[in-house]
């Protein structure tokens, strides 16, 4: 013992002894943090990739559903057409309604109702319009043609005092006279 230790024992370190802790713990704990990792990237990925699956079928849906949409706006507007509306009505067996009369704020009626009649549809396309025309018109078209120089439409008396415009003929064209188109 050494003077001033009063009997102590002395601790010394022996070379060539290991701790009994070593590095097997703190690569135990290395691996598992790492293959948590990666197992939690994966999971990730996997769940993003059903996110991205989801959305590529609801934006399909939805060009679905747009094109659908827009088809049926496309009938409704169809059907919602006037001449569509009036042959729907004429198969129904309706006929236009006759003269309507108002009725002002003070009571009185301005103009006379009138009773509807049924009359055939007027012919609203004017390629048809002409094409009957010309059928009827081919067998007395050099009889009216010397009658009426002018092409253009005249007006016509009816018998109810009304008057009725004819349509002009269509314009059939012709080659210039005496020379080429300048």
């Amino acid at each position: 013992m050494l003077p001033g230790q009063g009997g102590k024992a002395r601790i010394t370190v022996r070379p060539g002894r290991r701790p009994v802790r070593g590095r097997t713990p703190f690569a135990v704990l290395l691996v598992v943090l790492l293959s948590g990792g990666l197992l939690g990237l994966l999971m990730l990925n996997t769940a993003l990739n059903e996110g991205s699956f989801e959305l590529s079928r609801l934006q399909k849906q939805t060009t679905e559903q747009t094109d659908q949409q827009q088809t049926l706006q496309q009938q409704i507007d169809q059907a919602s057409a006037p001449d569509a509306l009036e042959r729907r009505a004429r198969e129904l067996g309706m006929v236009p309604g006759g003269d309507p009369a108002f009725l002002q704020d003070d009571g009185k009626v301005l103009g006379k109702s009138g009773q509807a009649q049924d009359s055939p549809p007027v012919k609203r396309s004017g390629t048809e319009l002409w094409q009957q025309q010309n059928r009827t018109a081919q067998p007395s078209a050099s009889a009216s043609a010397s009658a009426s120089p002018s092409p253009s439409p005249s007006p016509s008396p009816v018998g109810d005092g009304t008057v009725q415009i004819d349509p002009a003929p269509p314009a059939t064209p012709s080659s210039p006279a005496g020379g080429s188109p300048r």
